[in-house]
């Protein structure tokens, strides 16, 4: 049996398959859950993947035999298994999937019942425990579960347009690079509803990934989008990961669309809905979205990065929407979750009821240069991050220790943040000019440089 405790992450399950977790240590992660959770029902879908199909009918038949009835989801994106837990009663839900990781990687998701996710600080560390454990965990006294199938898509679509006036959107020309990803599954259906003009690029479902990873936060994985925008002068493209959760836009010009800049786009279009609402964004984010929120009558609450803690400041604010830097945008009318179709819907509604380019609209917000995210291979992060505090705290304005620790000037700032998984620390600097940037640009990296390395993207 392989199955390396190193798989078991603060936000899902990934792994090389099979070298770090092959059948058999599937089979323990599944019977680990069921012991965890003690699911009666349990929604099982899956991804496109080579290996995929496989991992998926094994955990459904360790669940049956564990005693659980299954609905079986089949194909599904990441957003579609949050709209399931979130419509649907049964008391857990799982997709098998690796997001955008290179193909010969896979693993879980896991929510309970209403979309809530399961982290390292709600089940994942104690699956892990229990499933790397010698403790039988095999069930025989139980009959076994019943299995039935459900197919979510039209019902995802139809909640995902409720999001828009479907009349006010414009016949645009869109360039849609799905990576052969789950994008790929759920676009056709929202286009059937849409009088877009769509240049498909890769929607064929294909796990081997034999155009590029489906990650669009490296800008190498955007170039198909951007030549095809410009190609057939497209008036935007969008670019989706391999499980479809997260987009990134391009515009007219073939220019990449910020998340920062995104999330003030829908941020606009949501409170001319809904004024006076809490609008969430995370501390990477940059200043123009608490800006925009202030302006249009919202108030702003700025939160750590990662899915399930957005989630859950989601829930305590009552917060209307959230977004991340990574491409990851929040709806408290999608369960709290995060969907990367609602974001790139909710943009091209405000492009038509505003008449105007994507490129104008994001000239508007475009008032701050970034860093963009620079890695540093660190031992000590913590010592690091104490050390640039003892540096700078009489110079700042302020800083804070939301999220790693962020450093206020009055014409620029910067964050520095570790990783949950390696030993990385992550900078993004924002400034009110490009001098501003360059000039502190180095001065910080050379100082982490002088603690660590650069990792190159």
């Amino acid at each position: 049996m392989r199955l390396s405790p190193e798989i078991f992450r603060d936000y899902d399950i990934r792994a090389i398959i099979p070298g770090e977790l092959d059948e058999a240590g599937l089979i323990r992660v599944a019977q680990a859950i069921a012991v965890c959770f003690q699911p009666r029902t349990i929604q099982v879908g899956r991804d496109m993947r080579m290996s995929s199909p496989k991992l998926h009918q094994i955990f459904v038949n360790t669940m049956l035999k564990a005693g659980v009835d299954v609905v079986d989801l089949g194909l599904i994106s990441t957003d579609m298994l949050y709209f399931a837990a979130g419509k649907y009663n049964e008391d857990l839900a799982v997709t098998i999937s690796a997001s955008h990781n290179p193909p010969q990687y896979n693993g879980m998701k896991i929510v309970k019942r209403g979309a809530i996710a399961v982290s390292g600080d709600s089940g994942i560390y104690e699956i892990r425990d229990l499933a790397v454990s010698t403790k039988s965990l095999e069930k025989t006294s139980k009959e076994t579960g019943r299995l039935s199938k459900r197919r979510v898509l039209n019902d995802f679509v139809k909640h995902v347009l409720k999001f828009i006036n479907v009349k006010n959107m414009k016949p645009f020309k869109v360039a849609v690079d799905t990576g052969n990803g789950m994008g790929g599954f759920f676009m056709p259906a929202v286009e059937d509803h849409l009088p877009w003009k769509v240049t498909r690029i890769f929607y064929e479902l294909d796990g081997s990934f034999p155009n590029h990873i489906p990650s669009p936060i490296e800008a190498k994985n955007m170039l198909d989008t951007v030549k095809a925008v410009k190609r057939v002068g497209a008036d935007v493209g969008m670019a989706f990961d391999g499980d479809g959760d997260r987009v990134f836009l391009v515009d007219e010009t073939g220019r990449i669309v910020s998340g920062t800049i995104m999330t003030a786009l829908i941020t606009e279009n949501l409170l001319r809905k809904h004024p006076k609402q809490t609008i969430l964004y995370n501390a990477i984010v940059g200043r123009v979205v608490p800006e925009i929120i202030k302006k249009r009558g919202g108030k702003p609450v700025r939160v750590r990065v990662g899915h399930t803690l957005i989630k859950e400041a989601m829930r305590k604010h009552n917060g209307l929407f959230c977004g991340e830097h990574s491409g990851h945008y929040f709806f408290r009318d999608f369960f709290y979750a995060d969907s990367a179709i609602i974001a790139a819907l909710l943009v091209l509604e405000l492009m038509s009821v505003k008449n105007q380019k994507l490129s104008d609209l994001v000239r508007q917000y475009d008032k701050y240069p970034s860093s963009g995210e620079i890695n540093f291979m660190v031992k000590d992060k913590l010592g690091v991050m104490r050390r640039l505090e003892t540096t700078y705290k009489n110079k700042a304005r302020s800083t804070d220790w939301l999220d790693g620790i962020s450093v206020w000037f009055t014409d620029w700032w910067f964050n520095v943040r570790p990783s949950n998984t390696e030993p990385l620390l992550r900078l993004n600097i924002e400034a009110d000019n490009h001098k501003i940037l360059a000039e502190h640009t180095t001065e910080i990296v050379s100082f982490l440089s002088s603690h660590g390395t650069i990792r190159q993207a």
